[in-house]
Formats: C-alpha cells, sequence, structure tokens
C-alpha cells in the first residue's frame, strides 16, 4: 500500500463557533454543507454568546429554503426568477420543488439578480442568496457575512471542509509520481469520513446528500484527469486505469481523509454455484438488488448450453444458451454494476423465453467486480447511487474493449456468436434521484441528459442502412399498455418538464425513445433500456426488473413477428 495523504480537516462550523464566542460580531449569515439541525443548534450557541446569527445551507439553497422556510405553508402561486446567468442549471437546482408543491401554481423566468432568486410566493417576495464561486467551473460554496454594527465587514466565499477534502484529495491524486502507462494502480481508494446534509424527500427516491455528492466529485473528477493523462478524448470509456473507490462515511466533528494506493485485488477464488433463493418467493418478488453470489447461482440453475469467462478479479461471468426457434435475440444486464434492476429483469425475461422454447442468449451479470463493490459500497449507503461501481476493476466500460483480451466482454461476444442475433437487449438502470456535482458546474459533466429522472426510457441503436422506427413505436405502446408504468412514467416527465424543459428526445406513448445510428455495436440493432433505478427498493424495484422483463418479452414477440426485417 502507498499512502498518499493523510489528515484532518477542521469543521467549519466548529470554526466559526470558536470564532465568535471568542469575539462576538453584532450579526452573521453563514452558507455551510451542514444539515438543518446541526445549523439551528449552532445559531442557539451563538445567540447565547451575543451574536444574531442565520446560517443557511451551501447546498441546494432555494429548495431547502422551501423545506425550512415555506414548508408548513401551502401556497396557491409560486414565480421564481432565477440568478442571473444561467437559467437552465439554477431551474434545475431547485429541483424537485414541482413535486413538492403539487397543488401549487409554479413557474420559473430568468431573473437579473447575482447570485440570488426571487420568490414571488402568493405575492409576498423574498430574496435566496446562492453561494457561487465565479469561473467555468461555477461551483457551489460556502459564505460568510459579518456585521459589526450597521456596518457589513466580510461578505464573501467561505471554504467549507466539504470543498477542502475536495481539494485535498486532487491534489494529493495531482502530485504523485504515477507510471507512464495505465493501468497506474489497482485500486485508488478514497476514504472520508464527515459530517454533512443526509435527508430524505416525500417524493418518489430523492434524498439530498452531501457525502453523496463527494462520491460523484471524487470519482468522475479523478477518471477525468486520468483521461487526460492518457491523452483520451473527454468521456473515454477504454482508459483502464485501475478501480477508483470513494468510501465515504458519516461522521461527527473534524473531516477526515486518507488516500491510498493498493495492489488490485486478488482474484476471489473459482466459485462453485450454490442454490440460493434470489428472493423470497422467487425472482418475480425480489425488491432488493441481488448479491454477486445469488445472481451466479440463478444463472447456474438456468440449464441450457452454459459458457463461462472471467472477470479482471477471477469472478466467474456466466452465460446461457438456448437453441430454441425462430429470430435469436441476446439478452445482458449488469454491464453498469450499480444499475441493479437489469440483472433480475434478464433472468426472468430468461426463464420465460425458455419456457417459450425461445432461441436466444443470456449473460445476467457482465461485470461481477462491480458488482461485488456496489454489494460493499451498499453497505454504508445504500440509497446512493455508487457510480464507482459502474466499471470493471481496469476502470473501463466493458462495452468500449475493441480488442483482446476482452475478460468480461468475452461473454457477451460468446453469446452473440453463438446466436448470430439482430437483436441484442442490453438492460440498464440511472439515477432515480438527482444526480450532481456541486463542485463543478452542478450539472453532471457529459450526464446532462441523466441528472434527474424521466422515466422508463428507450434507446434502439442501429447500423446504417437499417430502420427500427416502426418496431420501437409497437414496442412502446405495448409497455404503455401496463398502468403502473403508464402513472411512473407521466409522473416523472411532469417533473422532468418543471425543471428541465423539453425532453431530450421524443416520447412515444408516455416512454421517450432515442433513435441512433450507432457502429459501436456487434450487431444490428441495440435496444437499451432505461429505469431510474439506483438506488431504489421494494415496490419501485419490482417495477423495475418486472418493466425489463416486458420489454425482453415484447420485443422477442416482435422479432417473431418480423418488425425488425
Amino acid at each position: 500500500m502507498t499512502l498518499l495523504l493523510d489528515t484532518t480537516i477542521p469543521r467549519t462550523l466548529d470554526v466559526l463557533l470558536a470564532r465568535f464566542a471568542q469575539r462576538p460580531a453584532t450579526r452573521v449569515e453563514a452558507w455551510l454543507f451542514e444539515d438543518e439541525a446541526a445549523r439551528r443548534e449552532a445559531e442557539a450557541v451563538l445567540a447565547g454568546s451575543g451574536t444574531e446569527a442565520r446560517l443557511y445551507s451551501a447546498y441546494k439553497p432555494l429548495l431547502h429554503h422551501f423545506l425550512e422556510t415555506v414548508a408548513p405553508v401551502r401556497p396557491r402561486r409560486v414565480t421564481v426568477r432565477t440568478p442571473a446567468g444561467d437559467f437552465a442549471r439554477f431551474r434545475l437546482e431547485a429541483y424537485p420543488l414541482a413535486a413538492l408543491l403539487p397543488d401549487t401554481a409554479l413557474s420559473f423566468v430568468p431573473g437579473e439578480l447575482p447570485l440570488a432568486y426571487e420568490v414571488d410566493v402568493d405575492g409576498q417576495v423574498q430574496h435566496v442568496f446562492v453561494p457561487h464561486r465565479a469561473g467555468a467551473q461555477g461551483g457551489s460554496c460556502g459564505w460568510l457575512r459579518v456585521w459589526e454594527g450597521e456596518a457589513l465587514v466580510e461578505d464573501g466565499p467561505l471554504e467549507t471542509e466539504f470543498e477542502q477534502a475536495y481539494q485535498a484529495v486532487m491534489a494529493a491524486v495531482g502530485a504523485h509520481a504515477w507510471p507512464a502507462a495505465a493501468p497506474y494502480f489497482g485500486t485508488l481508494q478514497i476514504e472520508v469520513e464527515t459530517g454533512g446534509i443526509e435527508r430524505r424527500l416525500p417524493w418518489q427516491d430523492e434524498c439530498l446528500s452531501t457525502r453523496e455528492a463527494l462520491h460523484e466529485e471524487f470519482y468522475f473528477a479523478i477518471l477525468a484527469g486520468f483521461q487526460q493523462r492518457a491523452g483520451k478524448p473527454d468521456g473515454d470509456r477504454t482508459l483502464q486505469p485501475g478501480q477508483i473507490v470513494p468510501l465515504l462515511r458519516a461522521g461527527s466533528g473534524d473531516t477526515r481523509v486518507r488516500v491510498s494506493v493498493l495492489p488490485l485485488a486478488p482474484a476471489a477464488p473459482a466459485s462453485v454455484p450454490v442454490p440460493a433463493e434470489a428472493a423470497p418467493g422467487g425472482l418475480a418478488a425480489a425488491i432488493a438488488p441481488l448479491t454477486p453470489a445469488q445472481a451466479d447461482a440463478a444463472m447456474a440453475a438456468l440449464g441450457g448450453e452454459p459458457f463461462l469467462h472471467a472477470s479482471t478479479q477471477g469472478r466467474p461471468v456466466r452465460g446461457a444458451y438456448f437453441a430454441g426457434a425462430g429470430p435469436a435475440l441476446v439478452v445482458t444486464g449488469g454491464q453498469h454494476a450499480n444499475e441493479t434492476s437489469g440483472v433480475v429483469g434478464a433472468l426472468r425475461a430468461a426463464q420465460a423465453l425458455k419456457q417459450r422454447g425461445a432461441h436466444f442468449a443470456v449473460v445476467a451479470s457482465e461485470n461481477p467486480d462491480g458488482a461485488a463493490l456496489h454489494q460493499r459500497l451498499r453497505q454504508d449507503h445504500a440509497r446512493h447511487m455508487l457510480h464507482a461501481a459502474r466499471y470493471t476493476a481496469l476502470g473501463d466500460d466493458l462495452e468500449a474493449r475493441q480488442a483482446p483480451p476482452y475478460g468480461e466482454k468475452g461473454a457477451r461476444l460468446e453469446a452473440i456468436a453463438r446466436t448470430s442475433a439482430r437483436l441484442h437487449l442490453s438492460l440498464h438502470g440511472y439515477p432515480a434521484h438527482e444526480w450532481t456535482r456541486p463542485l463543478n458546474g452542478y450539472v453532471p459533466h457529459g450526464f446532462s441528459q441523466w441528472t434527474i429522472p424521466k422515466g422508463f426510457f428507450l434507446i434502439l441503436r442501429y447500423h446504417a442502412g437499417l430502420d427500427g422506427t416502426a418496431f420501437l413505436d409497437t414496442l412502446a405502446a405495448r409497455l404503455a399498455a401496463d398502468p403502473e408504468l403508464a402513472a411512473f412514467n407521466a409522473a416523472q416527465l411532469a417533473v422532468w418538464d418543471a425543471h428541465a424543459g423539453e425532453l431530450p428526445f421524443a416520447a412515444r406513448h408516455g416512454i421517450p425513445c432515442m433513435l441512433m445510428e450507432d457502429h459501436r455495436s456487434t450487431v444490428p440493432f441495440t435496444l437499451v433500456t432505461e429505469f431510474p433505478d439506483q438506488t431504489v427498493y421494494g415496490a419501485a424495484f419490482r417495477l423495475a426488473h418486472t418493466t425489463h422483463m416486458r420489454t425482453v418479452l415484447h420485443a422477442a414477440e416482435l422479432l417473431q413477428e418480423g418488425w425488425l426485417g
């Protein structure tokens, strides 16, 4: 192990309490990455020492304003004028306000005030300050205002532990002498124990989490840094830097930060599938992600002609081929291992296709190393997106591998070779609540279309000269016949419309659908399903994997009927 950083960062709130205990001010306003309870307790302490204080959230300040100030009242009409500048970004930052005010006429219009929302609540105008650093990234930040008597003596950014932890990690990673070529490490582990905000919201899977935001910042910023180091284009998915693992844990008091480089994790022992019930009552009743062992055992139990490949860390990647009747298809799940509902959907679809005597191959869990990391990270944060588990243990997207050794991708390639399929169904998920990067532009760079949920949707990729429009339209119509899915999509699309505006691609029968010519795919047609499943449980998880399964079965029927030629 190589230690790159081991440091402690004082809690900003405690620093302020100590400062104003020694020398009280007339009035203080501060914006911090702290939850409401901690801020209210500190206000009381400051008041006891003679300082009038009001402490606000630096993260999503307008939403917190409504949660903490307006929530007890149900306004009839709210007009929000966004801060001058980036209207789309600041309207999005208010998400999911529209869902929390279902009976309120809510509208957003571009405003002119710098760093402040102007909010008209039933005729009462309020200003909500937005702490924000200038510059290309436009990052959220802490802020401090201090009055002595009537004079404002301090007014500017306040560097909080939230920001300092991020900067310390990035500086340590940037300063290290890495190898000249990838892979640069086995595991790059970032351990942070810190306080912050962790609050569930009364709208579907929405939550506010500064620790989740730090996970996202660390993972994607570090990955981008190594892409740049390797001379890869922005957003490249082929680089194999190693596995980046941010471990965020809840703490109190000062923030502890530790960054270390570990060797490649040893190969897991050869797995012998053992019977493991995936869920009480079977797969159809699953209300939580399967463990890697459960998914492996379920694949082994399918039957058919099995085939086996190995992951980077030595885990089995199992496939099964069924030489049935009719045109063939391939079904895969778990390419991105934090997208968990597709694994169950693929297994359920395979069971049904087997009973129908279909011609197909299935690889239900393509990325078992990522799945193992996801299972580990869920122990601390069951409701976080955990994008560090998205890619393989080498740090790449297995789909992007274009030359041997193929490793995990070998199972997919064998499934396609065995079937000669024209259609590949790749079952995916995406965040079930808002995905933010508050220190780097707020909207996740390269993933702007995925930042808030827009219901279940479909992407059909096809080779030049082909046309899948009628297939996709008919498939969407059949899926929309499910009233539960239709209601789910309608609710999410309404909130998307309020906070993000027009969909990036058109909806067909209430299901957003994208058609794109793409030669990366090995087969003529690739249908990607996208259900917001990071990370949902209970009935929402059941709806997710049921929808994946229904998509596969309807697509198989349409393929049999000749809709794809």
